[in-house]
């Protein structure tokens, strides 16, 4: 039975157009119509479709680029990533070396103390060390 069927939907349509405008469609053309057209149903679906060799390799070609791409932003945010953890940790380190070292304060003759040279350089050399993690973070366009 729906073999049957099948069949007959795969049967082209006639539409009649009558001599008063009117449209009409069927299987069969109207008697008395001024004009009839045979419409064909459209191919049935194979789920085969034909794909040229140069489509296949321009969608090739795009495939691998998009692919290399969103690898290449990947490692990009993972840099960016890597770039600000750098700069986190020489902000702490800068951070947990205000304090001087015990090395790096002098006895003075009213019996106080003051910060020696060594204190300076150390805090300079935390300073650059932030600066130089901000600049790579930047050059690369992370933070």
């Amino acid at each position: 039975m729906l073999l049957a069927t099948a069949g007959v939907s795969a049967q082209g349509v006639y539409k009649s157009t009558m001599p008063d405008g009117k449209v009409v469609y069927g299987e069969q053309p109207a008697p008395g119509a001024t004009r009839v057209d045979k419409l064909e149903p459209p191919p049935a679906k194979t789920g085969v479709t034909s794909v040229t060799p140069e489509e296949r390799a321009r969608a090739d070609k795009q495939s691998k680029e998009r692919a290399a791409s969103a690898s290449a932003a990947a490692l990009s945010e993972g840099r960016a990533d890597e770039l600000r953890k750098q700069v986190q940790q020489a902000e702490a380190a800068r951070a947990a070396g205000k304090e001087p070292l015990a090395s790096e304060r002098q006895g003075t003759v009213g019996g106080g103390s003051r910060l020696t040279e060594a204190y300076f350089t150390r805090q300079k050399a935390l300073e650059d060390a932030v600066a130089a993690a901000r600049k790579r973070a930047a050059d690369s366009g992370g933070r």
